[in-house]
């Protein structure tokens, strides 16, 4: 590994290692030191880097948000007509709960930590907004935002559940939240 001013990838490393550190201890247990430590670099170079915590935790926080964002790219940008988007939709809700339990701790943290500070509540919107931007393409507004909340409610419960329920009745909630009635100007609900 790199050391001193060279070693481009230090940033890199020090975003992993907080997310790593938050997944496996809780955010209330992450430190600089902690962090530094993880990361592999001097603990001088957490304040080089980042103003302090709250900066650090954006910047961790965002690049996690980004991932999960691709991954509902991955799954809802192929689809090409309803069907297979509600298809897709099943998909990806047993894919985020059946997925590294890493990813649901992080999205948990992020929740909590939104929940009781409301400068971090800008990136859950962010992510919510962007989420609901690959659901647009196949439903209306109304219905995407109903979806995403499904979606996230879902692999939670999944995730959770001593007995986690099928695909097909994953399938089967997803079908009646889009089987609605388009709004004015739009065509056909199925």
């Amino acid at each position: 590994m790199a050391t001193g001013h060279t070693d481009p990838r230090r940033r890199e490393r020090i975003i992993a290692a907080t997310l790593d550190l938050i997944a496996e201890e809780g955010l209330a247990r992450v430190s600089h030191r902690k962090i530094a430590a993880r990361a592999g670099v001097p603990l001088g170079s957490m304040t080089y880097h980042f103003s302090g915590m709250d900066e650090l935790l954006r910047e961790a926080f965002g690049q996690f948000t980004d991932h999960i964002v691709a991954v509902f790219d991955a799954h809802l940008s192929a689809p090409a007509d309803r069907d297979q988007a509600r298809a897709a939709v099943a998909d990806l809700v047993h894919i985020l709960s059946e997925g590294p339990q890493r990813d649901l701790v992080l999205t948990q943290e992020l929740y909590t930590l939104a929940a009781r500070r409301p400068e971090y509540r800008e990136l859950t919107h962010e992510w919510m907004r962007r989420s609901r931007v690959h659901l647009e393409r196949h439903f209306d507004p109304a219905t995407a935002r109903q979806l995403d909340a499904l979606i996230e409610g879902l692999a939670l419960h999944r995730a959770l559940a001593r007995e986690p329920h099928d695909r097909e009745l994953t399938l089967e909630a997803i079908t009646r939240i889009t089987r609605v009635t388009a709004p004015e100007g739009r065509t056909g609900s199925d």
